[in-house]
């Protein structure tokens, strides 16, 4: 389960990267309201594939529909 936390308590970051694990990332709230999120690494990495995949096969798609690829 996903924490959130005041961004205040980075000032003991090791507390808040102990609540960071794959799959859980650490919302940072200031003044109350999200405003950052820590995560690991590797969800990172894989979310950033995902986008970079998505955003192809979108580009792809409006190529189709153009008839500039096939």
């Amino acid at each position: 389960m996903a924490s959130i936390l005041p961004v205040s308590d980075l000032k003991n970051y090791n507390e808040v990267l102990k609540n960071c694990q794959v799959g859980e990332p650490v919302f940072l709230t200031k003044n109350g309201r999200g405003r950052f999120v820590v995560m690991d690494i590797e969800d990172y990495e894989r979310d950033k594939a995902e986008k970079n995949c998505w955003r192809n096969c979108m580009r792809q798609r409006r190529l189709l529909k153009m008839g500039i690829a096939g």
